[in-house]
């Protein structure tokens, strides 16, 4: 009897809004090491975060499941349940990317071994301070995605595989951006501690990115130092995201803050128009035909 009522409950659930669901359909071996304008600085950086990930978006899913059976409304449960899983497969994806670039002179392994005692010890503080931790670094994920996805002459120098990888994850972080947020106020709403954990999430993220990327770097010196043009063109990209995005970071510690302020439809409509026409990925492709039959039956109406 319980199994039915969970399944029936489970069918007549109402579905995520703005928030699909998509398995990447990408070679990781594929993407040349310094796949990012050819500068081993970005290049770095960017498989450094993408190193984090797989523990990373685990703990994010388990700070919303921690607290899930407090959350009433239908329709957040149903973002919940997208949001799982979307993180679900970026995990995926970046286990992937992070294997196939693991080599004897190119790896993270004593450092991963060390973000999953971090995660170990994250996973045993208070629910709430778990979840603040996770709306923070969502906020990051959505600054990084939004960033990316409004500077497509940045993305031009990518390899079309590392395009697949990099776009269809900033898409996502963008879609599910407010879940863990309105989870949060759903169940806690409490503003001061959650401005005070961005504050040190801040800190550590920074300090992690770099240590991160450092030991990338080192390990492949030889190959990295002597790009000179290109590691100057990375640490000006980097300065110039800094100015860029920091107005937009300040807004998480204003009162009336919220994820969703920012419309990022447009962008949105053009970026999975571009994986489709010209990355040919089968995963946006029905939703983009959905969307466009919507478009039609409504000229059709306007024409009768």
């Amino acid at each position: 009897m319980t199994q039915v009522t969970t399944e029936k409950l489970y069918q007549h659930r109402p579905k995520a809004q703005g928030i699909t669901i998509r398995r990447l359909q990408f070679n990781p071996k594929a993407i040349r090491r310094h796949y990012f304008a050819n500068s081993p600085v970005m290049s770095h950086l960017l498989t450094a975060l993408s190193s984090t990930f797989p523990i990373g978006e685990q703990f994010f899913v388990h700070s919303v499941r921690n607290v899930r059976d407090q959350v009433k409304d239908e329709n957040l449960q149903a973002q919940i349940a997208a949001f799982i899983g979307q993180e679900a497969m970026h995990s995926q994806a970046h286990t992937a990317f992070n294997a196939a670039w693991r080599r004897d002179d190119y790896n993270l392994d004593r450092f991963q071994a060390w973000l999953a005692r971090k995660d170990d010890y994250v996973k045993n503080l208070h629910p709430k301070i778990q979840l603040a931790i996770t709306c923070a670094f969502e906020h990051f994920t959505a600054l990084l995605g939004g960033y990316i996805l409004r500077h497509p002459e940045i993305l031009s120098t990518l390899d079309d595989e590392a395009v697949k990888l990099w776009v269809w994850h900033a898409i996502e972080e963008i879609e599910h951006r407010a879940v863990a947020f309105d989870v949060y106020q759903a169940v806690y709403g409490d503003d001061k501690i959650r401005r005070l954990i961005m504050r040190s999430v801040t800190t550590g993220f920074a300090s992690l990115t770099f240590y991160s990327a450092s030991r990338l770097f080192l390990q492949d010196r030889k190959k990295s130092i002597s790009k000179l043009g290109g590691n100057l063109f990375g640490l000006y990209l980097l300065a110039k995201m800094f100015v860029q995005l920091l107005p937009e970071y300040l807004s998480y510690y204003k009162t009336n803050f919220h994820p969703s302020d920012i419309d990022y439809s447009q962008l949105l409509k053009y970026w999975k128009t571009r994986l489709v026409e010209d990355y040919q990925l089968e995963s946006f492709q029905q939703e983009l035909h959905a969307l466009f039959n919507v478009k039609y039956k409504k000229r059709a109406i306007k024409t009768e």
